[in-house]
C-alpha cells in the first residue's frame, strides 16, 4: 500500500514547475510527513489567464479524487487557487491553496505586501481574488515582470527581473514584504530575499506549511473522522 503524504498538484503540464515545487518542499520534509508533487498532464504549459485557470478545475478535480486514497490533504499549487472552494466542497481532507495561503502567512510578517507577478493580465485576477479575501487595505502593489511561466526556468533573465520589481514594490510602493505570484518561481525565494532586505512569501511552501499544521492538529473545512 502506498505511504499516505500531503499531496501537492501542479495545475499546469510543465515537470520543470514541478520539479520546482519539489525542491522549495525540502524544508517541510524535514517535519516528518511525507509531501507528495504531481503534476496535471491535462494541464497547460502554463496557468497565465483567468480562462486558462477555469479549464484546469475539472480535470484537476478528477486528479485530486483518484488520490484521495493515498492523501492527508491537498495543496493547489497555483496562485489563484483555481478549484480551491469545489476541492473542499468535494473532500473533507484539508485542502489548501498557495495563493491564499501566501496572504495571511504574508500578514503575518508585514503590514503590506507586495506581489511579483508573471504577466500584466495575471494582476486583475490577483485582484479580485485579494477582494474577496478583503485584504486590498494591505495590498501595496501587484506588478508583473513580463515573463511567462516557459520562461521562469531561465535564471539569468528572471532573477534580475524578479529583483527589480520586487525593489520598485519596496522603494514605490511601501511594501514591506513580498509575495513570489507564481509556482514556476519557487527556486529564487532565497536570491530575491538577500536582493531586496525584505521578508519574501514562496507560496507552495506557504501552503504546503499550512496544510501540515492542519494534518498535525487534525483540523479540516468540515468534521470527518479522524
Amino acid at each position: 500500500m502506498t505511504e499516505k503524504a500531503l499531496v501537492v498538484i501542479n495545475p499546469n503540464s510543465n515537470e520543470e514547475v514541478t520539479a520546482g515545487i519539489d525542491r522549495a518542499m525540502e524544508p517541510m520534509r524535514a517535519w516528518g510527513t511525507p509531501i507528495r508533487c504531481v503534476t496535471l498532464t491535462e494541464g497547460p504549459p502554463g496557468i497565465e489567464s483567468q480562462a486558462q485557470a477555469d479549464r484546469v478545475v475539472s480535470p484537476m478535480l478528477d486528479l485530486a479524487r483518484s488520490l484521495e486514497p493515498e492523501a492527508l490533504g491537498f495543496v493547489i499549487a497555483c496562485f489563484g487557487d483555481p478549484g480551491l472552494h469545489a476541492l473542499r466542497d468535494e473532500t473533507a481532507l484539508p485542502s489548501i491553496g498557495i495563493q491564499e495561503a501566501a496572504v495571511t502567512t504574508a500578514l503575518r510578517l508585514g503590514h503590506r505586501f507586495g506581489v511579483i507577478s508573471i504577466l500584466p493580465a495575471s494582476v486583475p485576477r490577483h485582484l479580485r481574488a485579494f477582494g474577496a479575501m478583503g485584504v486590498l487595505d494591505r495590498l501595496a502593489g501587484d506588478r508583473a515582470i513580463g515573463l511567462g511561466v516557459g520562461d521562469l526556468a531561465r535564471p539569468g533573465r528572471t532573477l534580475g527581473a524578479m529583483v527589480a520589481t520586487g525593489s520598485r514594490l519596496r522603494d514605490e510602493d511601501q511594501a514591506d514584504v513580498l509575495i513570489m505570484g507564481c509556482a514556476g518561481m519557487a527556486d529564487y525565494r532565497e536570491a530575491v530575499e538577500a536582493e531586496t532586505g525584505l521578508p519574501v512569501v514562496e507560496p507552495c511552501q506557504a501552503g504546503a506549511a499550512a496544510a501540515l499544521g492542519q494534518i498535525a492538529l487534525h483540523l479540516a473545512h468540515r468534521t470527518r473522522h479522524l
